[in-house]
């Protein structure tokens, strides 16, 4: 799962920003392949935030490439940087929209079996565990219909209804809501192999 939107890069960028100022590192997130005629619409994670969004303008022209380990600027710069992306607004056109998208899981009720019954979606490993968390526009709370038999950081295809919906679960800021009808294992689509 591979990643080539300049748009997406930017979000990327970002995201490598936050962990860089904390220590971190991840790798990139998946991208959905083209739509399916008589399916629900395969969207990529671009789709998710607006044409006009610059989180560029909400950080500011601070170089972190400057700053040193313990630097206060470093912590100020990441705080701000958290609140923009908390703060991210969602795309009003996905609002209700029937869709399938890859992620990964990262859990937050399960069963005593193990089975997941609500987790977050998140556009790249390690988002939300391992690394600060994406921007909201870029996290999915998900209710699946029926528990699903998966790890944390699992690669899988999500399909279901799109709601704006801002929740905050402690691993991050959700911008979406998904009743989720399917939750399966990702497989690449065939133009991808």
């Amino acid at each position: 799962m591979t990643t080539s939107s300049p748009r997406r890069l930017v979000i990327a960028a970002l995201g490598a920003l936050a962990a860089s100022v904390m220590g971190l590192a991840f790798a990139a997130e998946p991208a959905s392949p083209k739509p399916t005629p008589g399916a629900a619409r395969e969207i990529n994670w671009d789709d998710l935030v607006p044409k006009d969004w610059d989180p560029m303008k909400e950080i500011g022209a601070t170089d972190p490439g400057q700053l040193k380990d313990g630097d206060p600027r470093a912590a100020a710069l990441m705080k701000k940087m958290q609140a923009a992306f908390d703060n991210a607004p969602v795309n009003p056109a996905m609002d209700g929209a029937q869709v399938k998208i890859p992620g990964y899981i990262v859990p937050l009720e399960q069963k005593k079996a193990g089975e997941i019954t609500e987790f977050l979606l998140v556009p790249y490993f390690g988002a939300c565990i391992h690394t600060p968390p994406p921007p909201a526009n870029q996290i999915l709370h998900v209710h699946p219909a029926k528990a699903a038999k998966f790890r944390s950081m699992d690669a899988v295809w999500v399909v279901g209804t799109l709601k704006a919906a801002r929740s905050n679960s402690g691993m991050g800021v959700a911008g979406y809501r998904m009743e989720a009808q399917s939750v399966t294992a990702y497989t690449a689509p065939a133009s991808a192999k």
